[in-house]
């Protein structure tokens, strides 16, 4: 016997029960091995920009525009190659579009098929046949599959099929429905599968809208950032995660989100402001939220002195009669004017009204069935790390100690640091989400913006961002990974802790703007490590410069796309604008990479040695063969 079990042997022959359904499947793995390995794209921290977001992987990150030039530009131009790319980003809106301007002829319908034809063929190259039609649309699956496989024969009769085809695509009607199908193929055959590096929710107008998208996408994965954290400990059932969740999203301006999205009203908010502190307006929301948020983290914090945050418990520092708070920096007055519901005697202990506020925030928040459904997507999609093909994902840092070394936290009686600490991250997440615990929803709070939270990576200053006018006391200190993210044996030292090659791995990381207009650059520790939060946020874009980034990882290379603001939906449809992207080379393989390279060709390899050991045994006569 070899590497496999009889056991596993006899269950691979309930599948295989023939030498040859062995040896076909032997010929199609060891085919597979040679093909392309697919194009990785890498995005992170899209914090609510949904049309940027949307448009992005719609155009697949610009991909898409220049595969048409390729084909297209030197017999068509420029002009009709983005009129091409519309149609292939928003195929329903712009069909409509053309139509009502009187643009949509029969002609320019078959010539939008026939080019679209052309385009898929050329993506598919890459691919099984049985796998580009796992990618179409079940309803438009036959057609499209004749369509991509037309052969040349002596008498063209594949080419007056492939004709007739088109001909009744157009007669019945059909025409839009299979150009949305083809233009749904082509996306899904440019990326072969997508990576978001953290931090969905926040900031921007719609993280709702980014999630129904992804929802759509075939193959994508998630790393948690710590906004995604804190909504997932929201939706578990976390009071400090709900009250900070409500807090930013008032912050931001978003109050639209919860209640037409998610269906969790502000109106008891509001009403509870207007008794208590007898206003409800923007700033006196905040400040409300803020309090409650104080009191409820305190209230986290002391129930786990093991999470080393006791000075963060503000509302012990202020001193009520000069109304002043002593930070370590200074004494420094209030901008406050008035805390109507903290008790000087015991600041941590929430008012009759506020107990019943947070009580009834909990539970709109679980027993939200639109937020549990996206939240539920990006649990199963998600994890606090990733290890694929080469790179090691994570969205925030690995934490460290001052001199480079890893940081051991201690959780629970037990030291974790490293790849066990996020491996602990992981099971908390999936504890609090299974479960809901108090113990584990306050593991979320705490790995939101705990000092030590890899997935924060700062000591957060919410009070003093809230309560204190001196900006100065706002300054946050970070992580000493972020101090050694420029050397390359940190990054080694990382790569080697996860069990990636430490030479030819890479980091990909998000979570810190990068400061392209100042001249930041992403690429970092000699070209182990990236980091791609390039500011889909529009409040980050003043500081980027730029509007996001896009890592692509194809079989040729790694290059890294920065993009310019997207102008909106309209404007593409009135005049295929796009949003446009600057392209750099951060490495070009000396050989192309295959199947037989990565992850996958692993997998494929030993399923391979499996069906080599049954079919020796099936030709020894020692497992009859069915």
């Amino acid at each position: 016997m070899g590497d496999f079990s009889r056991e596993y042997l006899e269950l691979l022959a309930e599948k295989y029960p023939t030498e040859e359904a062995v040896c076909s499947e032997l010929i199609n793995l060891g085919g597979v091995l040679t093909l392309p390995k697919g194009t990785e794209h890498f995005i992170s921290d899209l914090h609510g920009e949904s049309a940027a977001v949307r448009h992005i992987l719609n155009n697949c990150s610009g991909v898409i525009l220049e595969k048409v030039r390729r084909l297209f530009e030197e017999r068509r131009g420029e002009r009709a190659c983005r009129a091409l790319c519309s149609i292939i980003y928003y195929p329903r809106e712009e069909l409509s579009a053309l139509r009502e301007r009187g643009e949509l002829t029969d002609g320019r319908l078959r010539n939008t098929l026939e080019d679209l034809c052309l385009l898929a063929e050329t993506l598919s190259s890459k691919y099984t046949r049985s796998y580009v039609r796992r990618q179409m649309p079940p309803a438009w699956e036959f057609v499209l599959d004749e369509l991509l496989h037309i052969q040349r024969d002596e008498d063209a009769n594949q080419h007056r099929y492939h004709g007739a085809i088109l001909d009744e695509v157009i007669s019945t009607g059909a025409a839009d429905g299979v150009i949305a199908a083809l233009a749904e193929l082509i996306k899904r055959l440019a990326v072969d599968r997508l990576h978001v590096v953290g931090d969905i929710f926040d900031r921007g107008p719609d993280p709702a809208g980014i999630i129904e998208t992804l929802m759509r996408q075939s193959n994508v994965d998630i790393q948690w950032g710590n906004h995604d954290i804190l909504w997932l400990g929201a939706a578990a059932g976390s009071p400090a995660c709900c009250f900070t969740v409500l807090r930013i999203t008032c912050d931001y301006g978003n109050e639209l989100t919860l209640e037409r999205r998610y269906g969790v009203s502000l109106r008891a908010l509001g009403e509870f402001c207007e008794r208590v502190y007898g206003a409800s307006d923007k700033e006196t929301r905040k400040l409300a939220l803020s309090v409650v948020g104080f009191k409820l983290e305190g209230q986290v914090i002391m129930r786990h002195p093991g999470y080393g945050m006791d000075d963060r418990l503000m509302l012990r520092r202020i001193d009520y009669e000069n109304w002043t708070v002593r930070l370590d920096t200074g004494v420094y007055p209030l901008n406050a004017a008035r805390l109507p519901t903290v008790d000087p005697a015991d600041p941590y202990r929430l008012s009759a009204e506020e107990a019943a506020l947070v009580d009834e925030y909990v539970d709109a928040f679980r027993e939200s069935q639109p937020l549990r459904r996206h939240l539920d997507f990006i649990y199963r999609r998600g994890s606090t790390y990733l290890v694929c093909n080469g790179n090691l994902l994570f969205h925030g840092c690995i934490p460290l100690t001052a001199e480079g070394k890893f940081a051991r936290v201690r959780h629970g009686g037990r030291w974790y640091s490293g790849k066990a600490l996020m491996d602990y991250a992981d099971a908390v997440v999936k504890s609090a989400w299974a479960r809901g615990d108090e113990s584990a929803l306050d593991m979320m709070w705490y790995l939101w913006c705990g000092n030590d939270s890899p997935f924060s990576g700062r000591v957060f200053h919410t009070f003093e961002r809230a309560m204190v006018a001196d900006e100065s006391t706002w300054a946050e200190p970070r992580n000493p990974y972020f101090k050694y993210w420029n050397d390359e044996e940190t990054a080694r030292m990382i790569l080697a802790e996860f069990g990636l090659d430490p030479e030819t791995g890479h980091i990909i990381n998000g979570h810190t703007p990068v400061k392209a207009k100042k001249g930041e650059s992403p690429v970092k520790a000699g070209g182990r490590l990236f980091v791609i939060d390039g500011g889909f946020c529009k409040a980050y874009q003043k500081t980027t410069g730029i509007a996001g980034y896009t890592l692509i990882y194809s079989s040729h290379g790694i290059r890294l796309k920065s993009h310019r603001p997207f102008e909106g939906v309209a404007k593409v449809l009135s005049e295929n604008a796009d949003i446009e992207s600057d392209s750099v080379t951060i490495e070009q393989f000396a050989h192309r990479r295959y199947i037989a390279d990565t992850d996958e060709g692993a997998a494929l390899r030993r399923r391979m040695a499996a069906l080599e050991e049954l079919l020796a045994l099936y030709r020894s006569g020692e497992l009859a063969a069915r």
